[in-house]
């Protein structure tokens, strides 16, 4: 869509259980991709993970959390973009149909979620938003870094919640604190890794 978000779905090949981080789909065509995943991987979904709660990422979160009774976990920074999900839809001219969303459970830095036999801890990055989070899986050295970081750069910091001196100082406080080999998945673009945004990122030499 206008956006290009990067949704992800994570699952357990031994129990099937699954978890879907930042279900940004903005219509049923969208939606239905999705679906069609988890039905044909046969996944229990109990859990939305957001890493902030801004449109792009957040959109279809109510929709999963309905048709597949699961809770959505968040923030409590972002809990007043959570709710001005329709305020932000006018924001960016978009036609399309977004309740308030409730979030269920509350995250904080440090918080240790499990998937299957994985680990996924919790690491509070603001700066692009009040509530920004990081989601880390050390036993794959991967990282699920929402619009915290990118590839050669950085969130944008000029929406409502933005920070530019609280985002540089989560990626080089909690990001670059990762091992240098740790995958960096983030949400728009390609992935990269902690090692090479310490050497190449413009914004953070």
């Amino acid at each position: 869509n206008l956006f290009q978000e990067n949704t992800f779905v994570l699952w357990s090949d031994k129990t099937n259980d699954a978890i879907i981080i930042d279900p940004g789909m903005m219509n049923n065509s969208e939606r239905d991709i999705v679906d069609k995943f988890i039905a044909d991987k046969k996944l229990k979904v109990n859990k939305v993970l957001l890493t902030h709660a801004h449109i792009d990422h957040a959109a279809s979160a109510a929709y999963i959390s309905t048709k597949y009774g699961c809770e959505v976990f968040a923030n409590l920074g972002d809990n007043s973009l959570a709710e001005g999900l329709p305020m932000q839809a006018q924001m960016f001219h978009l036609k399309i149909d977004v309740q308030p969303l409730v979030i269920h459970k509350y995250l904080i830095d440090g918080d240790v979620l499990t998937l299957g036999d994985e680990a996924i801890e919790v690491i509070a990055t603001p700066g692009h938003s009040l509530g920004g989070l990081v989601y880390y899986i050390p036993n794959i050295k991967t990282a699920f870094v929402g619009d915290t970081i990118f590839q050669r750069s950085i969130g944008r910091t000029d929406l409502p919640g933005g920070n530019f001196g609280e985002l540089i100082e989560s990626i080089k406080t909690k990001v670059f604190k990762l091992p240098h080999e740790t995958v960096l998945i983030p949400g728009h673009g390609p992935s990269t890794t902690v090692g090479e945004e310490i050497r190449c990122n413009p914004y953070l030499q």
